[in-house]
């Protein structure tokens, strides 16, 4: 490089006092090391080749680059004013600073503590950059690179602040949560504080204005106190920005709760005595809530149609987005709920908050009518419901310690040596070898024009995962009258134990739409054995699979918590019981019966839940809940590429489903088995999804932003990697992978 000392030639001519330049040119730009014929014109152009007579000298000399000040050369640096979120009223809070392109954020932070002179702890803070929604967390980038100019509006803010969550028991909490990092991560760190595993089920939902209408307009006459009772947990651990204690969130080999009254366990009530934040948290939270009164129930929305429906699922928050990303302003109140459904290694012994919010978001879902349930359901989710209340309030199951103590060590010894010499040998081989069938004189119902149904007796046979049926059992042997295959078919049951009628609605995929097909059994047993196979072959899944005796089981106890019988005790009980049914039940049974009568039918059907402990009876009104035939459905109103009418999409862990918005019929399923890829132009908001079979279709979204359809789909296939052998940490750029996309 060439230092070059520069006189341009004025219009008159050169003049000793002409102005002068100081640059750099490159050697390569030179004749030699000692003059040049190049110059300058007044305007500062490229060099010019002159004649001789007008040329000007130009000394160069070949030296080292030096700096060269700012009043030479000129100014690099320009004015950024800088907003800082404090609280001390003496202090400017706009503060104006000199800042180059090549300052880097971390040291533009060091400028502006340096300049503002606060002595307080400023780690927390960070740039949040108002213009373009986002933070600016690289502190290692420089402002250019950034893209930050002078007329950026940066504010200088903490990443943590208060926010209000609402929890699926309707209680409200008030915590700090990070702004900052992406709402997967924030609902992980919110879990931890409320001691719930598995966050990944869990997200932020915001309040549409569609299901706030009625509150606001019944708020005008309500004599609701102004305060809400809300539980503060800003002072917990997590909250602080501080690891929480592994004991309340690690599984160990201690249980952490008692898995019979989901209180605190006494050789684990020590974790809890750290401060008054994490027993308050533990102890409420694990617990019910006291019934609501029929009036707040009154208040609430309540979705009257499938669109209705679909404004609930419409402000769940961007995983992959920072809450102040997505408006979310301090103090601001949010929903936390449980997004996915499919509730992954419940256990008693350390999930009792978990289990509760379950149940609470489950028996909100029932009272609101936001899943629909018969008569005969309603009352036995309303028996569980008096149940658990009474025993929330009875002081013995309060003070209740374990009968015996058991080694868990022992106890975990021994399951471990019975898992590696893999149980009993001899059933596994007869698993293998045995082919599962079941044969039976079923009923056929076939729905016909004009309202009437067709009624015969066949001789049904199942194997894998379809259904045969022939004339009688001899001719079993030939051909059969049709073939059923279940794999992606809808399986609803249609049940009345009183009526002693047992049934099995089959909605089976064809090419335009589904074919409904109709299956009476005799019993109890025999509906359990056809509507357990029925269900693990719509899911692919044959009876040679260990989940169906389970399923079987379970189909049994809840036909059994259906079949009460009133005995003389309950019948005089009504008028000595202090209970207020319609506490109980939706709006809809207020209206139907009277209050003396709901009372009775409620005792009546909880004859046979009366003996359960409180956290199985939590349980098992869960499982009656998963077994609604709308069980885990999410609701959006979409538009099919080449329909020209608005359909009601149903997202589930396992399925899509396309229903009619106006009879509320299902059209069509597609299971995510047979899903080859799913993408979305985000320039059209349309999601395009395709099949195995050469089946493809594409939807726009118009109840709420197509990325939550994408991040249902994503999340519901992140779900299903989890296995019970890996350990608790969760893969989070697998997930932001799945669910991300790219707008």
């Amino acid at each position: 490089m060439i230092t070059v000392h520069l006189s341009w030639q004025e219009p008159g001519g050169i003049s000793d006092n002409s102005p002068c330049w100081e640059g750099h040119v490159p050697t390569s730009l030179c004749k030699s090391a000692g003059t040049a014929d190049l110059c300058l014109d007044n305007a500062g152009r490229e060099p010019l080749k002159l004649p001789p007579l007008v040329r000007t000298q130009i000394e160069l000399t070949q030296t080292l680059p030096k700096m060269v000040s700012s009043n030479e050369y000129g100014s690099h640096t320009w004015d950024l004013l800088l907003t800082v979120d404090h609280q001390h009223e003496d202090v400017e809070k706009e503060i104006p600073l000199q800042v180059t392109g090549d300052l880097h954020v971390g040291g533009l932070m060091l400028k502006l503590v340096e300049k503002i002179k606060i002595a307080q702890d400023w780690s927390d803070y960070a740039f949040w950059w108002e213009q373009k929604k986002c933070w600016l967390l690289r502190t290692h980038w420089t402002l250019d690179k950034c893209g930050v100019q002078a007329d950026a509006k940066l504010i200088f803010t903490t990443q943590h602040k208060m926010l209000r969550l609402r929890l699926p028991n309707m209680k409200t909490v008030r915590l700090k949560v990070s702004f900052s990092s992406m709402v997967f991560k924030a609902v992980s760190d919110i879990c931890k504080m409320l001691n719930i595993r598995r966050p990944e089920e869990l997200s932020l939902l915001k309040q549409s204005e569609g299901t706030l209408k009625k509150k606001k307009k019944k708020d005008k006459n309500s004599k609701e106190p102004a305060t809400e009772d809300i539980l503060n947990l800003c002072n917990s651990p997590v909250s602080s920005g501080l690891p929480a204690n592994p004991g309340l969130y690690s599984k160990t080999m201690t249980p952490i709760y008692d898995p019979v009254s989901g209180s605190p366990a006494s050789s684990t009530k020590t974790w809890f005595s750290d401060g008054s934040t994490a027993e308050q948290s533990c102890s409420i939270l694990a617990l019910s809530q006291s019934p609501c009164s029929p009036e707040m129930l009154a208040e609430m929305y309540q979705p009257r149609t499938l669109a209705d429906k679909a404004k609930l699922n419409a402000g769940w928050l961007d995983s992959s987005r920072s809450l102040m990303e997505q408006d979310v302003q301090e103090e601001d109140q949010l929903l936390l709920r449980f997004k996915y459904y499919t509730f992954f290694d419940l256990n008693p012994k350390y999930d009792a908050v978990r289990i509760n919010q379950i149940y609470e978001q489950a028996r909100w879902a029932i009272l609101l009518e936001e899943i629909d349930c018969t008569e005969e359901e309603m009352l036995i989710f309303a028996a569980l419901q008096y149940h658990v209340s009474k025993l929330s309030l009875s002081s013995e199951t309060q003070d209740s310690t374990c009968e015996s103590e058991v080694d868990e060590v022992e106890a975990a010894l021994s399951n471990l040596e019975v898992t590696l010499e893999g149980g009993n040998k001899s059933s596994i081989l007869e698993d293998i070898t045995d082919i599962p069938k079941l044969a039976d004189n079923l009923k056929l119902v076939r729905p016909k024009k004009l309202a009437l149904k067709a009624i015969k007796t066949y001789w049904f046979v199942f194997r894998d995962t379809s259904i045969s049926y022939f004339k009688n059992k001899e001719s079993a042997q030939g051909e059969p009258v049709d073939k059923l295959n279940l794999k992606g078919c809808e399986v609803v049951p249609d049940v009345n134990v009183a009526a002693k009628k047992f049934g099995i609605k089959l909605l089976i995929p064809v090419a335009d739409g589904m074919n409904e097909v109709y299956l009476r059994c005799d019993n109890e047993d025999q509906y359990a054995r056809w509507m357990a196979a029925c269900v693990l072959a719509s899911k692919g899944r044959t009876m040679a699979d260990s989940s169906y005796q389970p399923e079987v089981q379970k189909i049994l106890s809840f036909l059994q918590m259906k079949n009460w019988t009133m005995c003389s005790q309950a019948a005089s009980e009504p008028e000595n019981v202090d209970m207020k049914p319609e506490c109980f039940v939706s709006p809809r049974y207020t209206k139907k019966f009277k209050s003396k009568q709901l009372t009775a039918r409620i005792l009546e059907a909880h004859q046979n839940v009366s003996q359960m402990s409180l956290v199985e009876a939590k349980l098992r009104f869960i499982q009656a809940w998963q077994s609604l035939p709308e069980f885990g459905l999410s609701y959006y109103v979409v538009r099919f590429k080449g329909s020209k009418k608005d359909d009601v999409l149903g997202v589930s862990y396992n399925r899509l489903i396309r229903i009619d918005m106006a009879t509320g019929d299902p059209i069509t399923t597609w299971r995510f088995s047979n899903m080859k890829q799913w993408n979305v132009n985000w320039e059209i908001r349309q999601v395009a999804i395709e099949f195995d079979q050469n089946v493809s279709i594409a939807f726009t979204c118009l109840s709420a932003d197509c990325k939550i359809i994408h991040e249902y789909i994503g999340g519901y296939i992140f779900l299903s990697t989890r296995s019970k052998d890996h350990n608790e940490t969760l893969d989070e750029e697998l997930f932001h992978k799945l669910t991300g996309g790219q707008e």
